[in-house]
């Protein structure tokens, strides 16, 4: 089966979604800092590299689904949360036109749980009333990955459609009963590299493909709150950014000191340090074989933090690829 896939980012969706058994086609990434990393790890899918804005629906070849999560930055409850009020959050509509217009079997929409938060429920409403005024037939769910074998703890909003015409509707596959943990993820991983000077990539002299870390301090919203799990426990959510990564398992629990305020253990600070790029992508179920190409180590966090975890991918692409 035939996919088009936009918002594409680095791919973990798509990836998902191959797995499963699914071809992807043609793909829509505006970020030039993941064309490189995209188009390594994808060789065989065109990766178109204009703003979804100025693409037109005849533009698009025919596919059985259309898969994408819109930015998630203007919805997120970390951020600013403006949601539909932002240019980013306004690009779902630009989704919903090519839907409306290319009409495929299905579509995968997928976006973080502050979309759903109190101040947003007019405009998701309106979201999911032009899904169904595109003519499909619409299940939503808030999920958590690690439900899903992926080793952290990520709620997210899964929207998805099946058109009204195949008298179907879509059922989500039922939570996986082992948990996995950062142990399962990354215990056999060696010791990471810093980051260049200015936080710049290693490259080629990392033994392990992007297995380097964020230098630099951490600031006082960082540091109110506990940012270690443990070997036995799923990882924070991985973040898009390489100054909000969680620290590395090896370090004790951040001491408490009061309220929105916390230190590092005294005499242990050497434990504390950030995840590597390649920890975060592990913690993401990205393959190892699967290359993040940057610059700027902070841009292998952004394109890893953004990505939808492919496990959880595949485990959705399966039970829709078994309907069809």
């Amino acid at each position: 089966m035939k996919l088009v896939s936009l918002f594409t980012g680095a791919g973990g969706l798509d990836l998902g979604f191959e797995k499963a058994g699914f071809k992807i086609v043609w793909a829509n990434e505006f970020d030039k800092s993941i064309w490189e990393t995209f188009e390594l790890n994808f060789p065989h899918t065109k990766l178109d590299k204009r703003s979804i804005v100025d693409v037109k629906s005849n533009e698009i070849p025919d596919a059985d689904g259309i898969i994408g999560g819109p930015p998630c930055q203007s919805w997120s409850e970390a951020g600013a949360g403006r949601g539909i009020k932002d240019k980013r959050g306004q690009l779902f509509h630009d989704y919903i036109r090519l839907l409306k217009e290319k009409q495929p079997k299905f579509f995968l929409a997928e976006n973080v749980s502050g979309i759903l938060s109190p101040k947003h429920s007019e405009a998701f409403l309106n979201i999911i009333k032009e899904f169904k005024n595109a003519g499909y037939e619409i299940a939503q769910k808030l999920l958590n990955a690690n439900d899903f074998d992926v080793p952290q703890d990520r709620k997210r909003v899964i929207i998805i459609g099946y058109r009204k015409d195949l008298n179907k509707k879509f059922e989500f596959p039922e939570p996986q009963k082992y948990k996995p943990v950062l142990k399962d993820a990354i215990y056999d991983l060696r010791l990471a590299k810093p980051a260049k000077d200015r936080n710049k990539t290693n490259g080629d002299d990392l033994k392990i493909p992007n297995h380097e870390y964020m230098n630099g301090g951490f600031s006082s919203i960082y540091m109110s709150r506990n940012r270690v799990r443990s070997w036995n426990e799923p990882s924070f959510t991985i973040q898009a950014g390489g100054r909000h990564a969680p620290i590395h398992p090896q370090a004790p629990k951040m001491k408490f000191i009061k309220q929105n305020k916390r230190i590092f253990v005294p005499g242990k600070k050497h434990l504390y340090r950030r995840l590597s790029v390649r920890e975060c992508a592990r913690i993401q179920t990205f393959p190892d074989n699967f290359i993040f190409k940057y610059i700027d180590v902070a841009d292998g966090y952004k394109m890893i933090g953004n990505a939808v975890p492919v496990n959880f991918a595949f485990y959705l692409a399966k039970k829709i690829f078994d309907e069809f």
